[in-house]
């Protein structure tokens, strides 16, 4: 009988996001005879939880919806989950004791960056720990040169995107830490945004007299929807009609909201809000717009891409890489003149976008799912 490989994997929640996603996708594609997998979740909550194998045995500090907002009778628990959270890394034995029960793992994953400190201060020092990063923390709030070279105490760091394997390259100070960095992109199932695009569109009415502009997206800053409500403000002004649509949900979800009315386009606006299956919306759309401040290796790109949409992406880590250098899509300056060049480009001159289309129309996707699974499971067989 084969020994399973004990794993202990760590990630915030399953809640809708691109990590999110291609976690659980990966966890779906492993096999059951050669792991023995704990998934420890700081919050048990996601629309991703129904999807994770029935073999991975699921942990959680805390259970209920993320609390986003400072409601005076939320405070309580929301500070007891911060001051939680925050006495298990500061004494990570408890946790290890406890709630992990003294278990062995022969391998430590930190499904996303913000795990870094939680598997590097972890008791066991017999594990192997792997990191996996999703976005270029160049561009990430707090992440200075000397905080991105902690993450050289893993013995793997998985990333995602030519861009952000440049960065650890760049900062590694031998040759020993440069192998430590594997780029494998990101497993994502190509039938799945097919079959699901099939279904209704519900709950929208799109006008095939008016172009739509979908982007689909957690909303926080990150996602630069601020910018892209401007930038449809200013077209509108110019006589340039069209509409946007924006799917998703997230913390800055009120604060979007209210730029949409102070800006004076809820006609022409919609935030969608939370949906399981935003592909029939992309489906219909006219052209799919990232209006991105930054990105690892942007899933959304993928699932447009498949869905052979007309895109838009702002100057981000993995958008040159997923198309193609630009022969697959309009990739703009990262800026709110960059995106409103690429939409007045597609709203006055939509000829430009027949050749990415035409390019689309034959384009076999390089990113394999069989392919990045078994990239993955070889740094688990190494490790």
């Amino acid at each position: 009988m084969i020994k399973k490989k004990k794993i202990l994997i760590r990630i915030g929640s399953l809640r809708h996001g691109g990590a999110e996603k291609v976690l659980v996708t990966f966890l779906k594609n492993l096999p059951e005879d050669k792991y023995e997998i704990d998934l420890l979740l700081n919050l048990y909550s996601g629309k991703y939880l129904p999807e994770v194998p029935e073999w991975i045995n699921v942990l959680y500090l805390h259970k209920g919806e993320m609390i986003t907002t400072n409601r005076p009778h939320e405070i309580p628990r929301k500070v007891t989950r911060v001051l939680h959270e925050k006495t298990l890394k500061r004494f990570p034995k408890l946790l290890y004791r406890r709630k992990l029960k003294n278990k062995q793992y022969d391998i430590e994953f930190a499904a996303i960056h913000g795990m870094r400190d939680e598997i590097l201060g972890s008791p066991l020092t017999g594990s192997k720990k792997i990191v996996w990063i999703h976005n270029d923390l160049s561009q990430v709030k707090g992440y200075t040169d000397a905080e991105i070279r902690k993450f050289f105490g893993f013995d793997k760091i998985m990333v995602i995107s030519e861009k952000i394997e440049h960065l650890f390259s760049a900062l590694a100070k031998d040759n020993s830490e440069k192998q430590k960095i594997v780029r494998i992109y990101n497993p994502l199932d190509t039938e799945e945004f097919l079959s699901k695009a099939e279904k209704p569109v519900i709950n929208y009415t799109f006008d095939s007299s008016v172009p739509t502009f979908i982007s689909v997206g957690t909303v926080f800053p990150q996602k630069g929807f601020d910018r892209l409500l401007k930038v449809h403000k200013r077209l509108l002004d110019e006589g340039l009609k069209h509409k946007i649509l924006i799917v998703g949900d997230g913390y800055d979800f009120e604060n979007i909201k209210k730029l949409k009315s102070d800006l004076g386009v809820d006609s022409t606006a919609t935030m969608l809000g939370f949906t399981d299956n935003p592909y029939p919306y992309f489906k219909s759309a006219d052209f799919y717009i990232l209006s991105s401040r930054y990105e690892g290796f942007p899933t959304v790109l993928f699932e447009a891409i498949t869905l052979k949409k007309k895109i838009i992406s702002t100057d981000v880590s993995g958008a040159s890489e997923m198309l193609d250098h630009g022969a697959l899509g309009l990739i703009v300056e990262n800026s709110e003149d960059g995106i409103y060049n690429g939409m007045k480009q597609a709203l006055t001159r939509p000829e430009t976008f027949v050749s990415y289309s035409d390019k689309l129309g034959d384009y076999n996707i390089p990113f394999n799912l069989e392919n990045s699974v078994s990239k993955i499971i070889e740094v688990f067989e190494n490790s």
